[in-house]
This record gives C-alpha cells, structure tokens and sequence, in this order.
C-alpha cells in the first residue's frame, strides 16, 4: 500500500476532449448490456461485422451424421479457422479441448429425432449449464408453420428472458419442415417474428429471389445457414451472396466438413465473408489449398 504523501498528484485529465461513446457495430444491438455485447462481439469479428460459424450440432436429432462420426478426427482441424462453434453441450464436454479460443454457441432446444415431428421440441439445456460452459449465445429452433410452431416460439422466448438476465444472446434458427414454402415472403415472416419477440440474432436459409428484403425486414443480424452438402463452387457462391445482401455471416457445417478438402473450404468460405472474396477467387483458393 503506497503512502498517501508520496502520491503524485493527477494531471492527465483532458479537460478539452469529450469522453468518446463508441457505437456498438453490431445491427439492432447497440442498446444491449456490455456482456451481450462482448459476448456478440466474440462470434462476430469486430472488423467485419460478420462470423463464420461451424455447424456441428446435427447430431442432437440425426445422430452421427456423415462427417461428424468422429469430431475428435474430422472437426478439431477444422476448429481454428472458425470464429464460431455451434454444437450441443455433449460434444463440448467430450471432445472440444478446454483451451479452444472459439466462441461457444450452445444449442438447447431439442426433445424429437428424425423419426418423429421434428418440431416437438422444449428447452434441454438449463441456463445454469449455459453459464457453466461459458457459453457466447444460446440456439433454440423455431419452427413457424410447423406442428408446434406456439411451443418453439415460447422456447424461445423464454430463453431470451432466462439470457437477458445472465447475459447470454439468444440465437433463433428457423427451421423449414419439407411442407413448408421456401420463398422470401415466409423468411421474412419467420425472422421477424423472432427479432420482434426478442432474439438477438437469427440464422435462416439463403434464397435466390429477395433474400436482401429478408435481411432489409430483420432489425437484428441474419446469419445463412448452409444447408443440405452442393458442390463447392455453388457453396462459395451462396455464401457470397448472401453476405452481399445483407447476411452478417455464414453457419455452414455440411458443405465445410463434408467437403472433399475441409479445410481448405473453411479458408475459403472465411475469405468471402471477412474479406469479399469473389466466389471464382475464391474457389481458386480452395483448389490452392487442397492441392497443398
């Protein structure tokens, strides 16, 4: 403990400079606490504004899926390269190392498998494991037209209540059941029915025609989700296309860890969202990479 006589006296107060209040870069998020915000400020790359997320969490209704047999094997590789991991609690206490600097986003909906009404589900994570884990958000599945579509939405709504007490964002990703339309006039119903009841983010599917009026409508960021495996090409394009309309990122898992060369895709993907890399470019890329 210093004397207090041998304390010099404080000079540097800037008395004609303003205290600065920085802007939050993130769409539809500035008036959010500080920990949302850095936790937000984790899977979003502060540059970019945008995220490459690695989907893994397909197994919590479909089991081992072609790809995930093994995250131990075929995902660790691939886990630098993310800004973020989706996967479910058991795959991060199981095999993701402790140490790993990606940020965390928990899936905590679930209760059906594929071999029933995959809208069926409840909340099945407590938040006290959330906070436990660490974790930078939370996803819950949405599920508008289906079955249950009341019961996914109160989901989710009650994890944004449980979040916003702790800190946690909530992610709501909105699912497409094999009846639903796939146009932008239900995206854009699906996501701000979420953004308006309280998500602070959304992952939904990329569309041909009007996805910029999906993310135009959608007053919290909209991250693609990659959907079903396409050639590599198509994918790199698809991601550039989104994120040029307005996507804040991708959350690709299926064309990432299925691809022929996984990482050399995950590069690639990064280059189109952080840097705007041209599908054709960065394809190149992929092939370089793969070659190596």
């Amino acid at each position: 403990m210093p004397d207090a006589d041998g304390i010099k006296e404080a000079k540097m107060f800037h008395c004609d400079m303003l205290q600065q209040t920085q802007g939050f870069f993130l769409k539809g998020s500035n008036s959010l606490d500080w920990g949302m915000k850095n936790r937000l400020s984790r899977i979003f790359n502060p540059v970019s504004g945008r995220t490459v997320m690695l989907a893994i969490d397909h197994g919590y209704f479909q089991g081992p899926t072609t790809g995930l047999e093994r995250v131990d094997i075929n995902i660790l590789p691939l886990a630098p390269y993310a800004d973020t991991l989706m996967l479910t609690r058991g795959i991060l206490r199981s095999v993701i190392p402790p140490s790993a600097s990606q940020a965390i986003v928990l899936r905590v909906s679930g209760g059906a498998s594929i071999l029933k009404e995959l809208s069926n589900e409840e909340i099945a994570v407590d938040i006290e494991d959330s906070i436990r884990l660490n974790v930078c958000a939370m996803a819950v599945q949405v599920f508008i037209g289906g079955e249950f579509e009341r019961q996914s939405i109160i989901n989710m709504t009650k994890m944004v209540d449980i979040g916003n007490r702790y800190g946690i964002p909530t992610l709501a990703v909105t699912a497409v059941g094999k009846d639903m339309a796939r146009d932008a006039k239900y995206f854009r119903l699906a996501c701000r029915i979420c953004a308006e009841l309280g998500a602070h983010y959304i992952k939904t599917y990329y569309i041909d025609k009007g996805f910029e009026t999906v993310t135009a409508s959608c007053p919290v960021p909209i991250v693609m989700a990659g959907g079903k495996k396409i050639p590599e090409l198509d994918a790199l394009t698809m991601a550039y296309n989104a994120v040029q309309k307005g996507a804040a990122g991708v959350d690709m898992g299926r064309n990432i860890f299925q691809s022929k060369a996984p990482i050399a895709m995950i590069q690639a993907v990064r280059a189109v969202v952080h840097d705007n890399e041209t599908p054709k470019k960065a394809f190149e890329l992929y092939k370089a990479l793969k070659n190596k």
